[in-house]
């Protein structure tokens, strides 16, 4: 039996063909799903303290997010209230609790870690919720320069 140019090309790419169709399904079936969150919401085991964060003082903005995120879950696995005094941090371990300043007034607030954030320019380094914007009067203006600093748990 003769075997034409096009048919040994089809045999050597037959095992091509199959390793491509396979990575292909596997891209559609998506990420392992993931496990429900270990922890009650509104409980955060282990709390953070102030010994266990190395960076104690950040200067740079805070900016703030409210009604549209609110009912999302954060990466904390809660769900975002903007009435309550949360934040988004990108590094701070979940849980943590920081005090705001905003540098030109003095104003603060103390806040817990719930979420991943802010996501854009690097000298922004806090989302607050809604709530807290309003104690430190940054809701007007959106973004504010503040110094963020570890605390203890209250």
């Amino acid at each position: 039996m003769a075997r034409t140019p096009a048919a040994v090309a089809l045999v050597a790419l037959a095992p091509l063909v199959t390793l491509a169709g396979g990575c292909v399904h596997r891209a559609e079936s998506g990420p392992e799903p993931r496990s429900p969150p270990t922890t009650f919401e509104g409980t955060f085991a282990p709390r953070t303290t102030r010994a266990e964060v190395r960076v104690e003082v950040q200067e740079g903005y805070a900016t703030w997010y409210g009604a549209a995120l609110a009912g999302h879950k954060t990466a904390s696995g809660e769900r975002f209230d903007p009435g309550k005094l949360t934040a988004a941090h990108r590094t701070l371990p979940l849980g943590t609790w920081v005090e705001v300043t905003r540098v030109d007034t003095g104003q603060s607030v103390r806040v817990r870690i719930n979420d991943r954030g802010p996501f854009g320019h690097e000298d922004r380094i806090i989302d607050l919720s809604r709530a807290a914007a309003e104690v430190i009067d940054g809701v007007r203006q959106g973004v504010v320069k503040v110094q963020v600093r570890v605390v203890d748990p209250p």
